[in-house]
């Protein structure tokens, strides 16, 4: 059995998610950790219990959406390594790649934290755009589309009936209305991630990765702007410095996984959607969650 680790990012989140994992080894301390670098209690946003004074409380806000699904991820991966459970690739969508980045040992988890606070807060100012998720569509006919349309792009390309346009209000909207799909489903974010009006933000989060230090990865890591597996860890620091303003190529990060032989794929964290994309596109290859203590044994 060849096994692969993969990551969920933002929309994976859910109130008490954590709930199960508090008396994991190493919980409380990485929920206080977090805490501290955040400045408020990740423990109670992710609980869903209002905070007198607080302004950012909503576990929806990026800001703490993201540190949030990472301390949930990490707790559960730590405890699959405390049980010797072994993985041959690891991948993640979107924040999901520096869970996968902790996983491999190239970040510990502190680095993780500061580096999502600072990612967070870009994106949650970096305004402008709009994205609209499309399913049940022609390739060609949306690639074509996509030539034409000056402000456009595809940010996640999740599967073959499956993307997330990003760009202008005007230019997504526009592949969308021209584009003959089963759905077109606008999405409630505050910018265009993954698209050229992250380009001012992806600079500065570029800034701030090149004052850390990137190990080289223990397991072969897919990035979202490169999957192609590799354990050098400045390769990996250089493709996080591209993905905020360059679109998630998860499709292809399948494909790869079935030519590398995976067999089995673990969706570590809340939720199902990578393995749900995995049982569409990934044909005899089975698929499991670990979502909470009780998927982990206890």
């Amino acid at each position: 059995m060849t096994i692969a680790w993969v990551f969920p990012g933002q929309g994976s989140q859910k109130l008490g998610m954590a709930n199960s994992l508090l008396d994991l080894p190493g919980s409380r301390d990485r929920f206080e950790l977090a805490s501290q670098i955040l400045g408020r209690d990740l423990w109670k946003i992710c609980c869903g219990e209002g905070i007198p004074n607080e302004e950012i409380y909503d576990l929806n806000d990026t800001r703490n959406t993201q540190p949030a699904l990472f301390v949930v991820e990490s707790l559960l991966v730590d405890d699959l390594k405390r049980q010797e459970r072994e993985t041959q690739l690891i991948a993640g969508h979107s924040l999901g790649e520096i869970v996968g980045l902790y996983s491999a040992d190239v970040l510990d988890a502190k680095t993780a934290l500061l580096l999502l606070k600072k990612r967070s807060e870009l994106m949650a100012v970096a305004g402008g755009g709009a994205m609209i998720a499309v399913l049940g569509f022609d390739r060609n006919e949306l690639d074509d589309l996509i030539r034409e349309t000056e402000g456009a792009a595809i940010a996640n390309d999740n599967s073959e009936s499956q993307v997330v346009l990003s760009g202008s209000p005007e230019a997504v909207r526009k592949v969308a209305d021209n584009l003959k799909c089963k759905r077109a489903i606008p999405l409630k974010v505050s910018g265009a991630f993954h698209s050229k009006f992250m380009t001012e933000a992806s600079q500065s989060f570029a800034e701030e990765l090149d004052q850390v230090t990137f190990q080289d990865a223990q397991i072969p890591v897919l990035s979202n702007v490169d999957p192609t597996p590799t354990l050098n860890g400045d390769i990996l620091k250089d493709r996080l410095k591209k993905q905020m303003s360059t679109g998630v190529r998860w499709r292809e990060t399948m494909h790869k996984m079935q030519k590398e032989g995976i067999t089995t794929l673990v969706e570590i964290g809340p939720g199902n959607v990578l393995s749900g994309l995995a049982k569409r596109s990934m044909k005899g290859v089975l698929t499991s969650q670990i979502s909470n203590s009780s998927d982990l044994g206890y």
